[in-house]
């Protein structure tokens, strides 16, 4: 059976800001979705990342420093159990789906790396992460000269998946994968390969994408522009403490 007939796991992070390496998990959520696009089990968890939430970031996702200190648990909890339940969902061969995979794969790694606790690759035995898929990636890939923005939003609309509610970890985790599935119907190229195949071709799908943006930024004038070419998961060598 195609991967996009199989069981797949939607994965979503909100957070404080958006770089990877500095910003804390405000909530998550984890929905297993069957072969016929029936959300089977559902995780969801709310932390209080030990910072304060700043006010742009609380009125995309609507959780405020005050709500996260009050309701949530220790994010140091919440990384490890998020960490967990993916690192299960890998071992038993189950793909994971998350649009920017780079973006909430990293930070998730940052938060366990911050807390001291095991790496995702660590709960793996040592082994690389993944399979992952990630739509964002495979849609700028498949369909390159499309014009307009490549938010979840924009990319639902574009393939017909409703987006019950934008910015809440639940929905875009379910829409992810809606997505996902509906790229795989459309682009038969996609549907064609294993779930492992389909990882390594989104390493260098994600690698000549950021490095052709590295080369439009320095043409542009930025000649110190870098965009980091590496997918799903960045160094966090560098995260905060």
């Amino acid at each position: 059976m195609a991967w996009h007939g199989s069981t797949l796991v939607g994965f979503d992070l909100e957070t404080t800001g958006t770089d990877p390496l500095e910003a804390r998990i405000v909530t998550a959520s984890i929905v297993e979705v069957d072969g016929d696009g029936q959300v089977r089990r559902r995780r969801d968890w709310l932390a209080d990342p030990g910072i304060r939430i700043p006010e742009q970031a609380s009125a995309i996702h609507g959780i405020s420093t005050e709500r996260a200190a009050a309701e949530g648990r220790p994010v140091r909890e919440v990384a490890d159990e998020i960490a967990k339940t993916l690192a299960a969902y890998w071992e038993d061969g189950v793909p994971v789906v998350a649009y920017n995979a780079s973006f909430d794969l990293t930070l998730l790694a940052a938060e366990l790396r911050r807390h001291g606790l095991p790496s995702l690759e660590e709960r793996l035995g040592g082994t690389a992460i993944g399979p992952v898929v990630d739509p964002y990636t495979i849609d700028r890939a498949v369909d390159r000269y499309r014009r307009g923005k490549r938010t979840l939003e924009a990319v639902c609309g574009e393939y017909g998946v409703v987006l019950e509610a934008a910015h809440q970890a639940a929905a875009d985790a379910l829409a992810a994968v809606r997505v996902a599935v509906a790229i795989a119907e459309r682009h038969p190229q996609v549907a064609g390969l294993d779930p492992a195949e389909l990882h390594e071709r989104q390493i260098g799908w994600y690698r000549v994408w950021a490095e052709g943006l590295q080369a439009f930024l320095r043409g542009k004038g930025d000649a110190e522009a870098v965009v980091d070419s590496t997918w799903p998961l960045r160094e966090t060598v560098a995260a905060a403490v």
